[in-house]
């Protein structure tokens, strides 16, 4: 039987970041853990990124955007490193790499257009609730919650006729995803997102809230992360147009709640917040995609 390991180890290849994306992470990873005698410089770091035309004007909208309300205009990649922070911009380096990544996975698996759209919603409400949670620098929240299920990806790319499985079983039986490919497949799709965030080489936090989003209680150092991702993760559904209808299956783990602090009536107080939002990211994301509303 294959572990998630395995997996991901044995597609190196196809899911290898860019080499603009791995220079970048290494140089973050010593910006931020020297930061009184780093290596290196946010300038350094931007023109590392100013290598990639594309990436250099996707990030520099992104920093323009009503997700981060700077004051002044950021107009160079060194600038939106200092006001954004290298650890932050790092992320959406990958994050926005990622979702350019994958293609030709066959319709009949998977939509992509919806599957960034619900990756996108989950991202913009587990990073409104960032803030109720007590959590500092919110926005990593929103990478960690359109990353989230990003190992469905490499499932859907490398196991498509198990896959094909998972799906008929969970329309026979009504149980979540994760539990359809457990049982079919022998691990799930946060396993193979956790073990790809390894690969990678990213954060901790990023590889424990991707592993365990579907049960936060499993996380053994950022719980409170997990949690919060698990939970947009549902209440994206109530945001998503067609979302009630696809995943109303899904539940919060009781556990979530217990961790967060959070309850039903902060999800819906945040809900106008989350559907504006989530049409703005929508078109700041995925520029060639038409926003569902």
């Amino acid at each position: 039987m294959m572990t998630p390991h395995e997996l991901v180890k044995g597609i190196s290849g196809l899911v290898s970041l860019p080499e603009v994306c791995v220079r970048v992470n290494e140089m973050c990873v010593r910006v931020n853990e020297m930061a009184e005698n780093p290596r290196y410089s946010a300038s350094d770091i931007g023109k590392v990124i100013g290598q990639d035309v594309a990436l250099t004007a996707r990030l520099l909208k992104i920093a323009n955007s009503p997700f981060y309300s700077h004051v002044s205009r950021v107009d160079t990649v060194t600038r939106a490193v200092t006001l954004i922070g290298a650890r932050e911009l790092r992320d959406l380096v990958v994050a926005t790499s990622a979702m350019r990544m994958f293609t030709g996975i066959p319709s009949t698996l998977v939509d992509m257009d919806s599957f960034w759209r619900h990756s996108i919603c989950c991202g913009v409400v587990a990073r409104i609730l960032g803030p109720h949670c007590g959590v500092l620098h919110s926005e990593r929240l929103f990478v960690a919650g359109l990353l989230h299920d990003v190992g469905h990806l490499i499932m859907y790319t490398k196991m498509a006729e198990l896959m094909k499985v998972v799906l008929v079983r969970m329309r026979a039986t009504g149980e979540p995803v994760f539990r359809a490919e457990r049982e079919v497949i022998g691990f799930d799709h946060a396993q193979v997102g956790g073990e790809l965030m390894r690969l990678w080489r990213l954060p901790e936090s990023l590889q424990e809230v991707l592993e365990f989003h579907h049960e936060p209680g499993k996380a053994e150092h950022f719980g409170l992360e997990t949690a919060i991702v698990h939970i947009a993760g549902v209440a994206a559904n109530q945001v998503e147009p067609d979302g009630a209808r696809k995943k109303a299956t899904e539940t919060v783990d009781p556990v979530a709640w217990k961790i967060t602090g959070l309850t039903e009536e902060i999800i819906e107080s945040i809900l106008p917040e989350a559907r504006a939002r989530f049409v703005e990211a929508q078109l700041l994301m995925l520029p060639g995609m038409r926003a569902a509303h």
